[in-house]
C-alpha cells in the first residue's frame, strides 16, 4: 500500500468542501471540538485547568500503579512464606516418620535438612526475598527428594 491517501479526491473539491464549516477567525480551537471566542483570557484558562486536572490524573495513575505493585510485593511475600511453611512441616513430619520406621538414618537426615532449608526460605520470603526463597524452596525440596531416593 502505497501513496498518499486522499490520492483520488481532487484539490478544488477538498476547498470547496471546507468552506462551508469556517469558523470566524476570532475563534479559538480548545482540542476538544469546542471554540472559545475572544484572542486571550478564556481559552488559555481552560488549556491551564486542562492541563492540571492530566497532571492530577497522571498522580493517580501513578499512585495506583504503586499501590498494585505494592499489593504484589506483599502477595509474593505471603507466598513464599506460606509455601516454605508447608514444605518444613511436611519435611519434619516426613524426617519423624522415617525416623521410627526401618529406613537408613541417611534418610531422616535428608529429610530434616531440605525442612531446615525450606524454613530459611520461608524467613527470607517473609523479609522479602522472594527469589531467593524460590530457589531455596527448590533446592530443599530435591534434598528432600533425594533422601527418598536412598530408601
Amino acid at each position: 500500500m502505497g501513496g498518499r491517501a486522499d490520492s483520488d479526491t481532487s484539490p478544488d473539491t477538498h476547498a470547496e468542501d471546507t468552506d462551508d464549516i469556517r469558523e470566524p477567525r476570532d475563534a479559538q480551537d480548545t482540542g476538544d471540538g469546542r471554540s472559545v471566542e475572544g484572542a486571550g483570557g478564556i481559552g488559555n484558562a481552560g488549556e491551564r485547568q486542562e492541563q492540571k486536572t492530566d497532571d492530577a490524573d497522571d498522580a493517580d495513575d501513578a499512585d495506583v500503579d504503586d499501590e498494585e505493585e505494592a499489593r504484589r510485593a506483599r502477595r509474593a511475600r505471603w507466598v513464599a512464606a506460606g509455601t516454605g511453611a508447608v514444605l518444613t512441616l511436611a519435611g519434619t513430619a516426613a524426617a519423624l516418620l522415617r525416623l521410627t520406621g526401618p529406613a537408613p538414618v541417611l534418610v531422616p537426615v535428608a529429610y530434616a535438612c531440605g525442612a531446615a532449608v525450606c524454613a530459611f526460605a520461608a524467613l527470607l520470603g517473609s523479609r522479602g526475598r522472594t527469589r531467593r526463597a524460590l530457589w531455596l524452596l527448590v533446592a530443599g525440596v530435591m534434598v528432600m527428594a533425594l533422601g527418598d531416593q536412598f530408601d
